[in-house]
C-alpha cells in the first residue's frame, strides 16, 4: 500500500472530484429537460431525509476509522488496523440493516403528512437500499483513507459518477410515460446502481490489497483464530466514542437540512404559492442553483479528506509546526481556486442558468448566493481541522447554532410573500456566513492559526481584475453562440487571474510543481 503525501493525496481527491463534478453536470444539465424543474424537486426532496440516516451510519465512523488507522499506522500496529476495520464494519452493517427496515416502516406516514408533496412515495421507496450500499463503502473508504492512499476512494467515485449518470437518465426516461413521480424515482435508481458500482470498485481494491500484503505461508484472515478476543469490546467501544461526536455534529447539518426542506415548502406555501410551483422552485435551489454553486468543492472536499489523517498524525507526534503548515496550504489552495468561481457566478450567472437548464428565470437565485460560496470553500478545511484536532464538540456547537439561525430565518423570510424562495436563500446565506467564522474563531483559539490579511487583499484585488478583463471580452460578442462567447471571456478571465496570482506571490512554481502531469516543467 502507498502513503501518499498530504498535497498528493488532497491533489488525487482533486483531480478525481474535478472530474466528477464536470461529469455529475450532465444528469443536472438533462434532468431538467426530461421531468422539467417539477420532476427535479420531487428527487430532491428525497434527499434530506437519506442524508439525515446517512449520518448516522456514515457521519462519525469512516472519518474515526480514517483518524485511527492513520495513528495505529504511525506506530506500525497492524492488527490495530485489522481489529478497528472489524468494528467498524460490523457496526455499520447493523446500523444500516437496522435504519432500512425503520426507513421502509415509516415511508407511507413521512409522504403523507410530513412533505407538503405527497408523489415523493416513489423515491423514497428506491432509494431504501442505499442506506446499506453507502453505508458499506464508507467504511472501505475510511480504511484507505486512514492509510493516506486516496486512489480507491478517487476510483470508486469516479465510476459511481459515471454509472450513476448513465442508469439516472435510462430510468427517468424509461418511467416518464407512467407519471412525474415514476421519472423521478427513476432518477434515484441510477444514483442506486452507481453506489453499487462504487462498492464494486472498492472491494476489488481491498482485495488487492491484501493479496498483495500477505505472505505466501500465512493464511487468509477468516481462517485465522479472531486476534479480536476480549478486545473486541474496548475497540467498538473507543470506535463508538470517537464516532458519536461527529456524527452528533453532522447529525446536526442533516436534520438541518432535512428541517429546511420542510419548512421552506411550507413556508413557500403560507406566502400563497400552489404545491407545484413551491416543488419546482425547491427544485430549482437544490438541483440547479446550488450544485453550481458547490463545483470548487470537489476542491475543498479533497483537502479536508486528507487533512483529517494529516493533522491527526501530526497532533500524536505534537508536530505544531507542521499543523500551522498543513492549515495553511488547505486555506490559501481553498481561498485562490475558490475565487474565479465567484466572480464568474456572479457576473455571468444568467447565460450559465440558460445554456445548462434553458431556464434563464432562475439565475437571480445564483447571483444571491454566489459571493457566499468563498465561505463554503473555507468552511470545509476549518471543520476538518476540529476533527482532526479532537475538537469535534466545538464544531457540533457552531453547527448547531448556525442550524437554528438558518430555520428561525426562513420561517420567518420565506414565508414573506414579497420575498418567497430568495427568503430562504438569504437564510441559507446567514448560516454560512455564521458556522464559518465560528469555525474560524475556534480554529484560531486552539491552535494559533492565523491566515495572511494581505493574501486576502491580493485576491480580492485579482478578483476585480479579472471580473473586469470577463466582462469587457463578454460584452465584445465576439462569436456566433452564447456558450462560446461564455467560455472565451471565462478562459480569459482566468488566464489574467492565474497571472496575477504568479505576480503577487499567491502561487510560486512550488505550488505549480505539485499539480499531476504539467507539475514536473515547474520543478
Amino acid at each position: 500500500m502507498t502513503k501518499q503525501t498530504f498535497i498528493k493525496g488532497a491533489l488525487i481527491l482533486l483531480l478525481a472530484g474535478i472530474v466528477n463534478r464536470i461529469l455529475a453536470f450532465v444528469p443536472r444539465i438533462a434532468l431538467p429537460r426530461i421531468i422539467g424543474a417539477e420532476g427535479v424537486g420531487l428527487y430532491q426532496l428525497g434527499y434530506p431525509f437519506l442524508i439525515v440516516l446517512l449520518t448516522v451510519i456514515t457521519g462519525g465512523i469512516p472519518l474515526a476509522v480514517a483518524k485511527w488507522i492513520a495513528e495505529a499506522q504511525s506506530k506500525g500496529d497492524a492488527k490495530r488496523v485489522k481489529h478497528i476495520f472489524r468494528a467498524a464494519m460490523g457496526l455499520t452493517i447493523a446500523l444500516s440493516l437496522a435504519l432500512t427496515l425503520l426507513f421502509v416502516a415509516l415511508t407511507p406516514w413521512m409522504t403523507k403528512h410530513l412533505m407538503t408533496d405527497p408523489r415523493v412515495y416513489q423515491t423514497f421507496l428506491v432509494m431504501t437500499p442505499l442506506l446499506l450500499i453507502i453505508g458499506i463503502s464508507s467504511v472501505y473508504r475510511g480504511y484507505f483513507q486512514g492509510k493516506q492512499n486516496m486512489v480507491p476512494t478517487a476510483l470508486s467515485q469516479t465510476v459511481e459518477t459515471i454509472i450513476r449518470i448513465i442508469f439516472a437518465l435510462l430510468f427517468a426516461v424509461l418511467l416518464l410515460p407512467f407519471g412525474l413521480a415514476w421519472a423521478a424515482a427513476g432518477a434515484m435508481l441510477g444514483v442506486v446502481a452507481g453506489e453499487i458500482g462504487g462498492l464494486a470498485v472498492l472491494l476489488w481494491m481491498y482485495a488487492r490489497e491484501r493479496k498483495r500484503s500477505l505472505p505466501p505461508d500465512i493464511q487468509p484472515l477468516e481462517q485465522q483464530p479472531s486476534p479480536m478476543g476480549a478486545r473486541r469490546v474496548p475497540v467498538l467501544r473507543r470506535l463508538i466514542s470517537l464516532s458519536i461526536p461527529v456524527t452528533t455534529s453532522r447529525m446536526i447539518g442533516s436534520l438541518s437540512y432535512l428541517l429546511e426542506s420542510i419548512l421552506t415548502a411550507r413556508a413557500l406555501a403560507a406566502a400563497g404559492l400552489a404545491t407545484g410551483i413551491a416543488t419546482a422552485q425547491y427544485g430549482a435551489l437544490q438541483g440547479m442553483i446550488i450544485p453550481i454553486l458547490l463545483l470548487p468543492t470537489a476542491l475543498t472536499y479533497s483537502l479536508a479528506v486528507s487533512l483529517v489523517p494529516s493533522l491527526s498524525e501530526a497532533a500524536a507526534a505534537g508536530n505544531t509546526a507542521i499543523i500551522h503548515k498543513r492549515l495553511h496550504q488547505s486555506m490559501r489552495l481553498a481561498l485562490v481556486t475558490g475565487a474565479p468561481f465567484i466572480v464568474v457566478m456572479l457576473l455571468f450567472a444568467e447565460p450559465i442558468c440558460l445554456i445548462l437548464y434553458n431556464h434563464a428565470d432562475i439565475a437571480p437565485m445564483l447571483q444571491w448566493i454566489a459571493p457566499i460560496g468563498l465561505f463554503i470553500y473555507l468552511q470545509a478545511p476549518l471543520q476538518a481541522a476540529l476533527q482532526a484536532l479532537d475538537k469535534p464538540g466545538t464544531a457540533l456547537m457552531n453547527t448547531f447554532i448556525g442550524a437554528v439561525v438558518k430555520l428561525l430565518l426562513i420561517m420567518k423570510l420565506a414565508s414573506d410573500p414579497e420575498l418567497g424562495i430568495y427568503g430562504a436563500i438569504i437564510a441559507i446565506n446567514v448560516n454560512i456566513v455564521l458556522v464559518t467564522i465560528l469555525h474560524w474563531i475556534s480554529v484560531v483559539r486552539f491552535v494559533g492559526f492565523h491566515m495572511k490579511l494581505l493574501d486576502f487583499l491580493k485576491v480580492g484585488s485579482a478578483m476585480i481584475i479579472m471580473g473586469a478583463a470577463a466582462l469587457w471580452v463578454m460584452n465584445r460578442q465576439v462569436l456566433p453562440a452564447l456558450w462560446l462567447n461564455l467560455l472565451t471571456a471565462v478562459l480569459a478571465g482566468l488566464i489574467i487571474y492565474l497571472i496575477l496570482m504568479l505576480r503577487l506571490g499567491i502561487i510560486d512554481r512550488y505550488d505549480a510543481a505539485r499539480l499531476p502531469i504539467i507539475g514536473r516543467w515547474f520543478q
